[in-house]
């Protein structure tokens, strides 16, 4: 049997990256996947894999196209036990706070905070009538350390990880269980084109040595979508090779 056997998942952003890897982790574990993107490539990116998946375009800025991600889950299945509120963008490059443009910040925050926002709340809504469920906010330890350069992401992550803590205090009672997961410097889109010499001064940067793989990443989120965790809610939780504890 699998670890999320008959689970109803919703998972944004899972076109690429962390989504792509908990998408991919999740269905195997026997969960039925909605897998949702703004990028329409999601709707082939599963094909002919043998995975139970549904994808989905949706704009997570957007109100309409979230309560309509949220339908697909009730519509085919009736319920939903767990999210995945992954999807995400950063900085387009560094800038200190006098020099960010306010367009950037705005679409930064958003995609980070108004859409992630969006998605729990639709997906409570479907939760509450289920009898419960697991929040996973995909936050990052910028929400806990200053990164130069980028003030707008990393505050918009201390938002996602004080949305978590709140939110799990207002449903706690309701079966429904609120974490985050943190990730430090992992091998992602925001790593491609970067230069060997870049590449080695950031895993330098991380006490085991080495950059993360979005697998560790989707463990870490199975074990928080599963029942192993029922005693685990209002956490963010660190993983960054040991990074925040030098």
């Amino acid at each position: 049997m699998g670890r999320l056997d008959n689970k109803v998942c919703i998972i944004t952003g899972a076109n690429s990256g962390f989504g792509e890897e908990m998408t991919r982790l999740f269905a195997k574990e026997g969960a039925h996947i909605i897998a949702a993107d703004y990028n329409p490539e999601i709707l082939t990116k599963y094909k002919g894999s043998g995975l139970d998946v549904t994808p989905v375009v949706c704009d997570v800025t957007k109100e309409d196209q979230v309560k309509k991600m949220v339908k697909v889950a009730k519509d085919k299945f009736g319920r939903l036990d767990v999210l995945c509120n992954n999807a995400g963008i950063n900085n387009k490059k560094p800038y200190r706070v006098h020099e960010y443009p306010v367009e950037e910040w705005d679409m930064l925050y958003n995609v980070l905070v108004r859409g992630a926002f969006l998605v729990m709340k639709e997906s409570i809504k479907l939760m509450l009538k289920s009898g419960g469920g697991s929040v996973i906010n995909t936050g990052s330890i910028g929400g806990f350390r200053a990164t130069v350069g980028s003030t707008a992401y990393c505050s918009a992550k201390g938002a996602i990880r004080m949305m978590t803590t709140n939110a799990a205090a207002e449903y706690v009672k309701d079966n429904i269980r609120i974490n985050s997961v943190c990730p430090g410097i992992f091998n992602t889109a925001i790593l491609k084109g970067l230069q060997p010499d870049v590449l080695e001064f950031l895993a330098n940067q991380v006490p085991m040595g080495y950059i993360g793989n979005p697998i560790d990443m989707a463990y870490l989120s199975l074990f928080l979508a599963s029942d192993e965790s029922k005693y685990i809610t209002g956490q963010s939780i660190l993983i960054d090779g040991g990074r925040s504890c030098m």
